[in-house]
């Protein structure tokens, strides 16, 4: 029976994956043609550029973990390739969370309306503050890196441990995963938390919004009201995906401490793979552009008639 699962959960990563690629590709490349004709490329579009990349990158070194543990389970408990998957799926992963992060930002100082100065003063600024968090976000790379190296200590090892499953039967070998799961999980609380706390600001500003014009006895049907509403489904996917992503972290530093099953690893590698592959789909559908070149793809028979 467990065999039959890691089958069946193999197959939903790997379409996770496939369809995480294929979308976050056509991102990259709808975006990067845009730019070339243009000349030029908005605020918006360099977001989605980078968290397009980073994304890609994230999935596709997923990808290849996922290759070279099932191909050469005992190359990927050596020392080398122990840094190599936990700073490569570290960064990825720190700058798929902190653009998205960004992007939703962005979205809520353009949107949302409150006549407080430290507001509007932020609103006015909205590139620079973007600028100022991915800045923050660099920092708390740096910090988690050195933390990292610095936890890991004498774990590091270039034994092959007998009895390898996916590399993490030896203490050694499952201490240094713990390591990277738990420092990832608190790093990520951050741009959750920021992403939470812009979705609340958005409704609070919604709300207002919504209340001035009934005092004016209007419809709230203008197009500050569409705007919020739009946005509000954007970052309700996104958060939900997130808080998945998120609870996924937990459940895999869980799992790595008490049980090493492989059959719950795959099923929170499909939890968390939702995050980066999921939310580039909603993208798509949220932003006109990528939107208007996704569809009529979708609606074009395969076959030319």
């Amino acid at each position: 029976m467990s065999g039959v699962l890691q089958i069946m959960f193999m197959l939903a990563l790997s379409v996770e994956l496939l369809i995480g690629l294929l979308g976050n590709g056509f991102m990259v490349l709808v975006t990067s043609m845009d730019w070339r004709k243009s000349r030029k490329i908005s605020p918006v579009d360099q977001i989605l550029l980078a968290l397009a990349i980073s994304r890609f990158a994230l999935l596709f070194s997923l990808l290849l973990n996922i290759l070279m543990s099932t191909l050469c389970p005992a190359l990927m408990v050596t020392t080398t390739m122990l840094r190599i998957n936990s700073t490569t799926w570290t960064v990825t992963n720190h700058f798929s969370n902190w653009l998205a992060t960004s992007l939703g930002i962005f979205y809520f100082l353009k949107i949302a309306n409150f006549s407080n100065s430290v507001f509007l003063y932020l609103k006015w600024r909205v590139r620079k503050v973007v600028s100022g968090a991915v800045l923050v976000s660099l920092t708390l790379l740096f910090l988690n890196i050195i933390v990292i190296k610095t936890q890991a200590g004498d774990i590091w090892t270039d034994e092959y441990p007998s009895n390898a499953t996916y590399g993490l039967s030896s203490n050694k070998s499952v201490q240094f995963p713990i390591l990277v799961l738990y420092n990832n999980t608190v790093f990520t609380l951050i741009p959750f938390t920021v992403s939470l706390v812009t979705f609340l600001l958005l409704i609070f500003s919604l709300w207002k919004h919504h209340q001035a014009m009934q005092h004016r006895g209007r419809v709230p049907r203008d197009a500050s009201t569409l705007a919020h509403i739009q946005a509000l489904y954007m970052v309700v996917a996104f958060l939900l995906l997130y808080a998945v992503f998120f609870l996924s972290l937990l459940l895999h530093f869980w799992n790595f401490k008490f049980l090493h099953e492989n059959a719950i690893v795959l099923l929170l590698e499909v939890i968390a793979t939702a995050f980066p592959s999921g939310h580039s789909i909603v993208l798509i559908l949220a932003t006109r552009k990528l939107r208007g070149t996704f569809l009529p793809m979708l609606c074009t028979p395969c076959w030319g008639t």
